[in-house]
């Protein structure tokens, strides 16, 4: 079995190889008991945003870990994927800007992805 640090970043890595943009991860466990951590990427046009959250679903899937449940697939414009211990959050955009996730968790950890993301956009 996975670590939610495991899957979170397994599942960043999947968003890198289908090049995800302005990748982002937040751990949220002591702020929230929703997950985990919130794993926040934008894609470049809602057909990008489906691949995006194609890849990191049979990445997880093949890997053992379980999708829980998913919303905002059919409109492209945003795609939520809970596996439990990490929700995935993929978005045009506009519509990430919309939204701001890292402006409302801000008391959140950022965590680098240093490791794995070969382009070094996190900041």
């Amino acid at each position: 079995m996975m670590t939610p640090n495991e899957v979170a970043m397994l599942a960043a890595q999947a968003l890198e190889e289908k090049k995800g943009l302005n990748i982002k991860l937040l751990k949220i466990a002591d702020v929230s008991n929703l997950a985990d951590y919130f794993l926040i990427c934008t894609g470049s046009s809602n057909t990008h945003c489906n691949t995006l959250s194609g890849e990191v679903e049979k990445r997880l899937e093949e890997a053992g870990e379980k999708l829980l449940h998913r919303e905002g697939h059919r409109g492209g414009t945003w795609v939520l994927l809970d596996f439990g211990c990490v929700v995935v959050h993929i978005f045009t955009d506009e519509t990430r800007k919309f939204y701001d996730l890292e402006r409302l968790w801000n008391d959140a950890e950022p965590v680098s992805l240093e490791s794995i993301l070969n382009k070094g956009e996190q900041a």
